[in-house]
């Protein structure tokens, strides 16, 4: 790290306790008054006059992992520091899949010390030399000031992202929850298509699959929208009649939106969404004039149980006044708050606020971000989009590698005829790699056995792609293999896994809600990933249990809860 500055900088935030005024004031509030309401009065007065928004006077100190990097400055560099720099942007790049955040004007410590208007410019500029260098560019999230003796100074966010390469962008997957009606295939639309909403429902037209979904209205099975944006932070989408190919090949940054079904009796298509495709976070949708309502709380406590992050977006408040969005909000903090949930709401009302909830709720699973837009007015959409930009991975590059590294699984949730092609299979690659010409086996099927099939192509997002990874979905070409013989629920793996069936195992599990007593024999479905399928048991509401389950019509392949990659 450069050196250090001599004279320290404090925040404008900061006390002032040795300034005159303060001593007086604090001789004060140590002196019996006649009259406490004007005492209150005046603290009321001193902490009013503080500003909220304003950043603390320390962050927390550099990390040697991650991609996080503090900076004093980056004015004139020799070759070799340039060099040396370059290398350690590389590093960061690498532990963020593609993604690193510089923090110019910061010791290593996290003392906000802050720079001159000269020397951020220049700093900057090396900044941009750096990222040219290592085929990536930069976006200045945000700057904010800090008071210092002489000068004022400022301190600077600035997020580096690689250019798109060969289809590697960072891909996250959001599951979209909420009650029926509350605006998610809207809001959807909006977003990928670029247009905003006529306040009928067009924006929602292409996500539909079904003809009974276009005259209804409600989403009954899972589709899938994608939303781009390039190394310079720009969103991409289909708003300038661009492909999926093209999104893909413009892209650095994928989100992978998973609409799910609002409606009741659609809720066992949400779970298999929410378990199969195994979603990084997931979107909870309120409708601002309902507030919760519906499956709006069955959905939370999915998202909860799961343990996938989940922050909330308060749409169609076009349609209500001030008073009932503001009720409405409150009413998402009361329950977020409640013992089960134990969460920390963060209202999002301006874009310094959409970087810090972006990073803040990657880094805590307590914390709740809270969005409230209108898909037809527009109004807060870009916060969003802000967020979306930031929002990091869950997991960093070692942890990748190390999916990697293990033998090929791949899931099958999707089985598909196409013309031309014969059977196509869809669902995510949990560990290893997967190449075109592959040869793997997938089940198990009825009476137990694996059958071998070859990999014949690879698309991913609507377009080629010769190599999928750990983590990522994509749909695989299998040729002539029988499309009869295959499931939703089995599972491609390396021929060298040697995978084992199972037709009995263990879980523990709470009984949430039911009328009855789970009794001996009892049937339920069980969702286990892509697995869904009847099996039986014994328990009470409210109870705990270790309890043994049995498959009814054909074994599985399941993974002991210590090896799940998820």
């Amino acid at each position: 790290m450069d050196a250090q500055v001599a004279n320290h900088c404090s925040i404008k935030s900061a006390a002032k306790a040795s300034s005159p005024q303060n001593a007086a004031d604090s001789r004060a509030e140590n002196t019996p008054k006649k009259k406490p309401r004007t005492r209150r009065g005046r603290r009321g007065k001193r902490r009013r006059g503080k500003k909220a928004n304003e950043p603390p006077p320390f962050l927390p100190p550099e990390a040697e992992e991650g991609n996080i990097e503090y900076k004093l400055k980056l004015v004139n560099p020799t070759q070799y520091r340039f060099e040396h720099l370059a290398t350690q942007l590389k590093w960061r790049l690498q532990e963020g899949r593609g993604e690193a955040v510089y923090q110019i004007g910061v010791e290593d410590n996290g003392l906000l010390v802050g720079l001159t208007e000269e020397d951020m410019k220049a700093s900057l500029k090396t900044l941009r030399r750096m990222a040219e260098k290592v085929g990536a560019d930069i976006t200045l999230l945000r700057e904010r000031e800090v008071d210092c003796d002489r000068a004022r100074r400022k301190i600077a966010e600035v997020l580096v992202r690689k250019v798109p390469d060969d289809q590697q962008f960072l891909d996250l997957r959001v599951a979209v929850l909420g009650n029926v009606d509350s605006g998610k295939s809207t809001l959807l639309g909006v977003l990928t298509q670029g247009e905003l909403d006529n306040g009928r429902g067009r924006a929602r037209l292409n996500l539909f699959r079904h003809l009974h979904e276009i005259q209804t209205g409600r989403t009954s099975s899972i589709s899938f929208e994608i939303l781009g944006f390039n190394s310079k932070g720009e969103v991409v989408n289909y708003s300038d009649s661009r492909t999926a190919e093209e999104i893909c090949e413009s892209s650095s940054k994928m989100i992978t939106f998973i609409d799910l079904a609002g409606h009741y009796k659609y809720l066992k298509t949400t779970i298999f969404g929410l378990t199969s495709y195994c979603p990084d976070f997931a979107m909870l949708v309120v409708a601002a004039n309902t507030g919760i309502a519906g499956t709006t709380r069955e959905h939370l406590g999915l998202a909860m149980a799961l343990k996938v992050p989940i922050f909330i977006v308060v749409s169609k408040v076009d349609l209500c006044g001030k008073s009932t969005v503001e009720k409405t909000v409150r009413q998402l903090e009361r329950v977020l708050k409640l013992p089960g949930c134990n969460k920390v709401p963060m209202v999002v009302s301006n874009p310094d606020d959409a970087v810090t909830a972006a990073q803040q709720f990657a880094q805590s699973s307590s914390v709740t971000p809270i969005f409230t837009l209108s898909s037809v007015s527009g109004e807060n959409l870009d916060l969003l989009k802000v967020f979306f930009n930031i929002l990091p991975p869950l997991s960093n590059s070692k942890e990748q590698e190390e999916l990697m590294q293990q033998l090929t699984e791949f899931q099958v949730d999707e089985i598909y005829s196409v013309p031309d092609v014969g059977t196509v299979v869809g669902g995510t690659l949990y560990s290893g790699v997967c190449r075109e010409g592959d040869r793997l086996v997938v089940g198990p099927t009825d009476d137990g056995r694996f059958l071998r099939l070859k990999v014949c192509s690879i698309h991913r997002n609507r377009s080629g792609c010769r190599v999928l990874r750990a983590g990522q979905a994509a749909t695989l070409a299998l040729g002539n293999f029988d499309r009869s013989l295959l499931r939703k629920g089995m599972v491609m793996v390396s021929p060298k896994m040697n995978p084992t069936i199972c037709w009995q195992f263990e879980a523990a599990i709470v009984l949430l809600f039911h009328a009855k007593t789970f009794r001996r024999g009892f049937q339920v479905t069980v969702h286990v990933g892509n697995v869904r399928q009847t099996a039986t048991e014994e328990l009470r509401t409210g109870e705990r249990a270790v309890v043994c389950f049995r498959f009814l019509k054909h074994p599985e392949y399941l993974r002991h809860a210590t090896s799940d990659p998820r």
